[in-house]
């Protein structure tokens, strides 16, 4: 038992992810391509597209390395509203998280829609990539905007 006197002991402590996380063949050319203002997806062995690309099939492990270009423009899936955006999100201002698919693909994947207010989000509604002045092959390099 602790003496009522006694202090706990504390520690500074930072948690933080000082690594890079290297992307291999597949995911630098889909970012390579972001960079150029595109959107490729790998073709898989049942012919279905996916984006962003693997480099093997996830349900047949098979190796994929059919590159196909697809739209800068899709269809949100599924939406979240951001009402109070943190620090280390996207915006400063509300915004929203959507699952968008891609036309000429069949994988929708998770993004940002930089939308006028959450009465302008429906699932459905289509999108359009908005593209930074300057792209550098990263993530952040495009938003999308109501279509």
């Amino acid at each position: 038992m602790c003496p009522i006197d006694e202090q706990a002991l504390t520690a500074s402590h930072s948690l933080e992810y000082t690594y890079k996380r290297s992307l291999g063949p597949v995911l630098s050319r889909f970012f390579t391509a972001l960079r150029d203002r595109q959107f490729l997806g790998i073709r898989r062995l049942d012919g279905s597209v996916m984006v962003p690309p693997k480099e093997y099939d996830p349900d047949t492990g098979q190796s994929l390395d059919e590159w196909v270009e697809v739209s800068d423009q899709g269809v949100v899936q599924s939406w979240a509203w951001v009402s109070h955006p943190r620090r280390q999100q996207p915006f400063d201002h509300p915004f929203a998280y959507a699952l968008v698919q891609l036309d000429g693909s069949d994988t929708p994947f998770i993004h940002v829609v930089d939308a006028p207010g959450e009465e302008s989000m429906k699932t459905g509604m289509r999108v359009k990539a908005r593209w930074a002045e300057e792209t550098t092959g990263v993530i952040t390099d495009f938003v999308f905007i109501p279509a």
